[in-house]
């Protein structure tokens, strides 16, 4: 069996992927649709998934209510989170494709809908819906499924904006990534792909709403870290559209600069949701254990790099809060920790989920 853990506090914290390291067995309990009682929201919360084999990746919505994860037992596990309790609601059986990476949520202006994408190089699309023969209300169909999409693993997906649509980007091992775009004329999904490298693409994240560009940040096999833009058609007064005139290009006025660079495969690549101060930030981690911090002012050109920390272990995931200034960063020696830029414009560890459960733990005995 295997579970996952978040904190309330900071929705969405990464979990490893790909490694298969040494799981622990924990017991089923005797009801998996019971809810179970939780620490409060300043604790952190375990949750036993039931998943079969390693859990790749833990999503919360938009809302942090709902929870999806992912495992190499090719199933995806919905639950609802409120109020500090925890409610197995569906399990999304993917049977047919290989293990799964990694999930991603679009924005609820969308409805409850779920991406996923798995080692068999599929992309699938399910949306919630109202079921009267469901447990709970609701059961999930798949709106889009694309088998073989791709002709290597899926590694990373990830929603775009809301302004911009419903689409969806899609990192693979075959060194593309591909743009799912959703139709709403005919309810059909358009695909293309950007070629971004030769080696293959592990991770995808997509900038904040600009109302000249969609920008995405991948990151690579070949260690870079690459900027792509779209330009959006202004004259279109519905902004609520994936209206998009040209083609994807590299950004040329998002240039990669300073010394600091991976020196090994690029696990994962986070955009910050938020632009503070007029500077927006990106965060890319390695297998060679860095995790760097780039940062652009608006009226620039070159994002300047800075080391977070240098890790004993392959950095898996880095994910932002929606507040923007904190940052989760997934590590090989099992770890998460947490990261806070000071006022000074250092960054510095603030907590990890080992000290929160010694934290909980201690209170809970008093």
């Amino acid at each position: 069996m295997a579970s996952a853990a978040y904190q309330q506090s900071y929705p969405g914290q990464p979990q490893q992927q790909y490694q298969q390291p040494q799981q622990q067995e924990v017991p089923a309990p005797a009801q998996q649709q019971q809810q179970q009682q939780l620490p409060s929201n300043d604790e952190p919360v375990y949750i036993d998934t039931q998943h079969e084999d390693m859990i790749h990746d833990a999503q919360l919505d938009y809302y942090g209510c709902k929870l999806a994860t992912c495992s190499s037992d090719r199933t995806i596990k919905i639950f609802n989170v409120s109020n500090g309790t925890y409610t197995h609601t569906a399990t999304i059986q993917n049977t047919e494709c290989g293990p799964i990476w990694s999930v991603a949520w679009s924005h609820p202006k969308f409805g409850s809908v779920l991406a996923s994408c798995s080692f068999d190089g599929s992309i699938l699309i399910h949306r919630e819906r109202s079921s009267s023969t469901s447990t709970n209300g609701n059961d999930w169909i798949p709106v889009a499924t694309h088998k073989s999409l791709h002709e290597s693993s899926v590694n990373s997906v990830s929603f775009c904006p809301h302004q911009y649509g419903l689409i969806l980007a899609g990192a693979s091992s075959d060194g593309t990534v591909s743009i799912l775009s959703h139709e709403d004329s005919d309810d059909s999904w358009d695909v293309i792909k950007i070629r971004d490298n030769a080696l293959g693409v592990n991770a995808v994240s997509w900038g904040p709403y600009l109302d000249t560009y969609m920008r995405l940040v991948t990151g690579g096999c070949d260690n870079q870290v690459r900027f792509w833009r779209k330009k959006v058609n202004t004259t279109n007064d519905n902004h609520d559209t994936n209206n998009t005139i040209g083609d994807w290009e590299i950004d040329l006025e998002s240039v990669c600069g300073g010394e600091l660079n991976h020196t090994d495969w690029v696990r994962d690549v986070a955009w910050s949701p938020v632009r503070i101060g007029g500077e927006e930030t990106v965060a890319s981690c390695s297998e060679d254990g860095t995790v760097l911090i780039w940062t652009k002012k608006a009226d620039e050109t070159i994002w300047m790099p800075i080391l977070l920390n240098q890790f004993d272990n392959p950095v898996w995931r880095v994910s932002w809060s929606l507040t923007g200034n904190i940052l989760a960063v997934s590590s090989g020696d099992g770890d998460v920790t947490l990261w806070k830029k000071e006022l000074d414009g250092n960054w510095s560890q603030v907590s990890t989920v080992d000290e929160a459960k010694e934290e909980a733990t201690a209170v809970s005995s008093e």
